[in-house]
């Protein structure tokens, strides 16, 4: 647990892609109970929901650009298809949230998950068993760590 954490001085925005959504509130369930789990005030985790992976990069600009944050998750879900619709959309949000992680003066955890299916993606969502919301959130609260071992670096 980071000291900020600590002190309930953290704050972390939880962005959720709609889309797939049977698989991204349950990744957002994980990171906001792994958050309370490490001693973030339920007041200093704020969700905002967007329609899909695709507009996650966007989203996560804007809150980046806020300054009211010190962590984004953007958390969202594109499971192939029969078409190439899942390489735009998946690269677009890998590619978007890299450049947006580069250019913010805060973390960006990238929270996609890219399934091949959705038995894939529902085991990588399980409530009682893994689930990768919670490995999210872990990493928000690491790079929270890192920044703060930096000081005004």
């Amino acid at each position: 647990m980071t000291e900020a954490a600590e002190d309930g001085g953290v704050r972390i925005a939880l962005l959720v892609a709609r889309f797939n959504n049977m698989i991204t509130e349950q990744l957002l369930t994980g990171a906001r109970d792994r958050l309370i789990a490490e001693g973030v005030p339920e007041d200093r985790i704020a969700v905002f929901h967007v329609p899909g992976a695709w507009e996650l990069p966007q989203a996560a600009r804007r809150i980046a650009n806020s300054d009211r944050f010190d962590v984004i998750v953007a958390i969202g879900c594109v499971i192939r298809g029969e078409t190439s619709h899942f390489d735009y959309v998946a690269g677009n949000a890998s590619d978007g949230l890299g450049q947006v992680a580069l250019t913010a003066d805060i973390p960006v955890v990238f929270g996609v998950l890219t399934t091949e299916n959705a038995e894939q993606a529902m085991s990588r969502c399980d409530v009682y068993g893994t689930n990768r919301g919670s490995e999210f959130a872990e990493a928000a609260l690491a790079m929270i760590e890192f920044r703060d071992s930096l000081g005004n670096a």
